[in-house]
């Protein structure tokens, strides 16, 4: 079969129907987009006029998500499946970040020995408000560790001293809360610590937070000031990596944090991703090598869903839940997480291809948690078959593929 020429099938599931209703489901928004400029995007959509004369609204079926048929879908004939703007891609360089770049990027911070030979690792972390692109034509008011969604994957090896100076350049208070073992000072917590100049971090305002890096494992670090659900939301959220001392086996490692965003701001996700801009992995797959043991440390930030999932096609994976054991707990092909939980998956894929990777729960997947890791190599393969076979959908349509 001769190769196919990728920029033919960039990602862009297209299927718009006629919306008679002044009520709009999360899904007809995302599929609305599609018909406004996309410097103004969903936001304007949403706040604005928006769909003629009815401002777009999101229904609500009493559970923070937009449905149009009371079970949280809209009905395959009346919802827009993965509507994101046809033949336009995320400008990546205006996010200031490229989720391809992000699976890879370990931030390891400036070392210096102590006088007794102790490590000291520190990194400076500034909190700032930054307009990001969630998706082609979807802006959204981000807050930002270091000017990215999710914030630098900070990694240290176990028995360090940790130090972290955060700076808070955002117009809200803000806070670093790490997930690990700590005195009670230098937890980020508003109302504790400010005795110490921490706690609650008002604006201008700045901290150095201390502790050591134990245990070893893959743990987070979040903004823990109220309201919670909203700081977090916004975007101010990344991994953690302590390396046990030891070490683990060489590996083709990558980071995948699961995230969405309330675009309209009713307590329910119209863009689900990892690393923030859904649909990424499937217009860009993961490369990997064929054999080589590939590490995911995956960590779920996703807010106003109880839980999210990760599923492997065509493949099995080792299972080790927060990264602090090294042995794993089963082999299997399907992790579920609660929001805060994390696990580092290692596995190997013995046939080139492309196989996808998605969120078990079929909404998130349909609107931006889905991937393709790509094995072996890309000259070899029919370079954009997947994608162009996933937007075919069973019921009509190609998926509005150019």
């Amino acid at each position: 079969m001769a190769d196919l020429d990728d920029s033919k099938f960039r990602f862009r599931c297209v299927k718009i129907s006629a919306v008679s209703d002044r009520r709009i489901s999360r899904r007809k928004l995302l599929g609305a987009a599609a018909t406004v400029p996309a410097a103004a995007g969903l936001h304007s959509l949403v706040t604005g006029g928006g769909l003629g004369s009815a401002p777009a609204r999101a229904e609500s079926n009493g559970n923070g998500h937009g449905n149009g048929a009371g079970n949280g879908h809209a009905g395959h004939d009346a919802f827009a499946h993965a509507t994101f703007a046809p033949g336009r891609t995320v400008d990546h360089r205006a996010n200031g970040f490229e989720p391809t770049e992000l699976l890879r990027d370990f931030d390891y911070g400036k070392t210096r020995r102590l006088a007794g030979g102790r490590v000291l690792r520190e990194w400076e972390i500034v909190a700032m408000d930054k307009e990001i692109e969630v998706a082609p034509g979807v802006k959204y008011e981000a807050w930002t560790y270091n000017g990215r969604v999710p914030g630098p994957t900070l990694r240290a090896r176990e028995g360090e001293k940790l130090r972290v100076r955060f700076v808070n350049a955002s117009e809200h208070p803000h806070t670093m809360h790490f997930h690990g073992i700590h005195p009670a000072s230098m937890d980020g917590m508003p109302g504790i610590g400010e005795r110490l100049g921490g706690g609650q971090i008002e604006p201008g305002e700045s901290f150095a937070y201390e502790f050591d890096a134990e245990p070893f494992g893959l743990h987070l670090y979040h903004c823990h000031t109220a309201p919670l659900a909203a700081h977090i939301a916004r975007g101010l959220y990344g991994a953690f990596v302590v390396d046990p001392k030891k070490g683990r086996p060489e590996a083709d490692e990558m980071v995948m944090v699961m995230n969405g965003f309330d675009t309209n701001f009713d307590l329910g996700n119209e863009v689900y991703a990892v690393n923030t801009v859904g649909f990424h992995y499937v217009n860009d797959p993961i490369r990997v090598k064929r054999d080589e043991l590939v590490r995911i440390y995956l960590v779920n930030a996703l807010e106003f869903d109880p839980i999210n999932s990760l599923h492997v096609h065509a493949n099995f994976f080792q299972h080790y839940p927060t990264g602090t054991s090294l042995e794993p707990s089963e082999f299997t092909d399907t992790v579920v997480q609660g929001q805060g939980q994390r696990s580092i998956l290692e596995l190997k894929f013995p046939f080139d291809g492309d196989y996808m990777f998605h969120a078990h729960v079929s909404e998130f997947a349909e609107l931006g948690w889905t991937g393709f890791f790509r094995v072996g190599d890309p000259s070899l393969l029919g370079s954009a078959a997947a994608a162009a076979a996933y937007c075919k959908l069973p019921w009509g349509g190609n998926g509005g593929i150019a």
